[in-house]
């Protein structure tokens, strides 16, 4: 069966380059089906005009469609990683080029895209049943931007 529902991207004009960007970062990633406009279009003849891709299983549609409404935080894309060395791998790739850390783990990358680049320690931490331990997890996420394992084990652990 296929996938019910796909996140379908609006891209002003780049959606080739982060298809690619993206499909690059993701080991288990791959470009699906690829369209481009033809002649009279409202793009060059050749431009990408859509791609269907696949990152982590999960599959995403792209499209290069002009202006319209930038991306911004009301939708992001979720990594769940399993240790710091993952949490640092893909904050860093997806920084490349011209991307923005905001903060919590949150940041956009260089196309606009918002992402959150979170270890499984966080969840874990927060969902404690000691309700101090878990505050004290949030209060030491709050005031990071990306997210750093050592130092939530060290607040969950009451050494900071």
């Amino acid at each position: 069966m296929s996938q019910k529902i796909t996140p379908f991207l609006w891209f002003e004009d780049n959606a080739e380059e982060a298809v690619n960007f993206y499909t690059a970062l993701f080991d288990d990633a791959r470009i699906v089906s690829v369209t481009r406009y033809g002649e009279g279009g409202p793009f060059p003849a050749g431009v990408l005009q859509s791609a269907t891709f696949q990152l982590a299983g999960q599959q995403f549609m792209a499209l290069n469609a002009g202006p319209h409404d930038p991306f911004n935080d009301a939708v992001s894309f979720f990594i769940t990683c399993e240790d710091q060395e993952e949490v640092d791998r893909y904050w860093d790739a997806l920084l490349a080029g011209g991307g923005t850390p905001t903060q919590c783990g949150w940041l956009k990358d260089r196309f606009g895209v918002s992402w959150q680049v979170i270890p499984v320690a966080l969840n874990r931490y927060l969902s404690d049943p000691d309700p101090e331990k878990a505050q004290r997890v949030m209060g030491a996420m709050l005031q990071m931007v990306k997210i750093d394992v050592a130092e939530l084990t060290a607040a969950y652990n009451g050494e900071r």
